[in-house]
Parts: C-alpha cells; sequence; structure tokens
C-alpha cells in the first residue's frame, strides 16, 4: 500500500509535479498540517508524515510552515474521523476536538492544511463553531495553486488573502 501523498512527493523530487512556493514569496502566508490518524498513526508511520511535510514546504515555502506540537505519528486526532462526523453527537465531537483546536491555534498559522476529508470537515467545523477564525484547506487545492492551475470554481475554502493567487 502507498499513500497518495508519498506519490506527490516522490512526483515532485523527480520533477514530474512542477510545484513551487514562489506564489507565496511576497505573500507570506502561513501553514500548519494536520496528520491524518488512519495515514499516520495507525498505518504508515512518519515516513508518510515526513513525505507530506515535503510536500507542504514545496507548496508552501519552508519559512510558511509552522510545525504542530506534537506531531506526526504522535500528533492529536481531530476528532472526526470513525464515523464520527456522521455520528450526531457534534457536541461531544467537538468537545474532543477542542485539543486539536487548541493546538492548531497554538501554532499561530494563518491556515490549516488537512489531506484527509474527515480532517477538513471536523476541523472547518471546529474554527467555525468556535469561531477560531483561520481557513482549513485541502492538500490538493494547495497543490493546484503552486502550479497555476486552480480554477476560480475551487478556491471555496481559500480565504480573502489567497481566493484571487494566480487568477
Amino acid at each position: 500500500m502507498e499513500s497518495i501523498i508519498s506519490l506527490y512527493a516522490r512526483w515532485i523530487r523527480e520533477g514530474k509535479l512542477p510545484v513551487n512556493s514562489d506564489w507565496n514569496k511576497e505573500l507570506g502566508v502561513t501553514f500548519t498540517v494536520q496528520d491524518p490518524c488512519q495515514l499516520v498513526r495507525k498505518s504508515l508511520g512518519d515516513p508518510v508524515a515526513e513525505d507530506l511535510r515535503f510536500v507542504v514546504r514545496s507548496v508552501v515555502g519552508e519559512e510558511n510552515f509552522i510545525e504542530m506540537w506534537p506531531n506526526k505519528s504522535n500528533n492529536y486526532c481531530c476528532g472526526g474521523g470513525g464515523g464520527f462526523l456522521q455520528s450526531g453527537y457534534a457536541e461531544e465531537r467537538r468537545a474532543y476536538g477542542r485539543i486539536k483546536l487548541d493546538q492548531i491555534l497554538h501554532t499561530g498559522a494563518d491556515y490549516c492544511i488537512a489531506p484527509c476529508h474527515n480532517c477538513h470537515s471536523q476541523i472547518h467545523d471546529l474554527s467555525e463553531h468556535f469561531e477560531a477564525g483561520f481557513p482549513v484547506v485541502h492538500l490538493w487545492t494547495l497543490i493546484c495553486l503552486s502550479l497555476g492551475i486552480l480554477g476560480e470554481n475551487e478556491r471555496e475554502y481559500l480565504g480573502d488573502d489567497l481566493k484571487n493567487v494566480g487568477l
């Protein structure tokens, strides 16, 4: 089994996925990244977490990446996986997710990158519900932004600071 994140990293290293972070040099928008439980803690471990960081740094810039602590295999769960998003226990899910929210806020990053759809939905909900004010963005959105191919209709989760980048 291999993750698409490891493939992204390989393709970037091989020059097959020519991403770059030039779009963010002057903007200086900062990002942190969520390590999905199923991908990192429960299956592929720190090697895929390292690939994730390589991809993120390649698309947003080394200087614009802020690491959470703890991270990688020791990162906190967002509280949205395993069917919890659809369970109907929104207040309990949010109470558990508050640990993740506080961890993200502690970084001071402008955005949280979520490579997992469940993590994205949970963290997005936490940010809105607790009025934390940071957008949550899919990894693929930033890859496309860095390639200059992100369409106008694919910018729903970008904040006003990034909505028009590359248009």
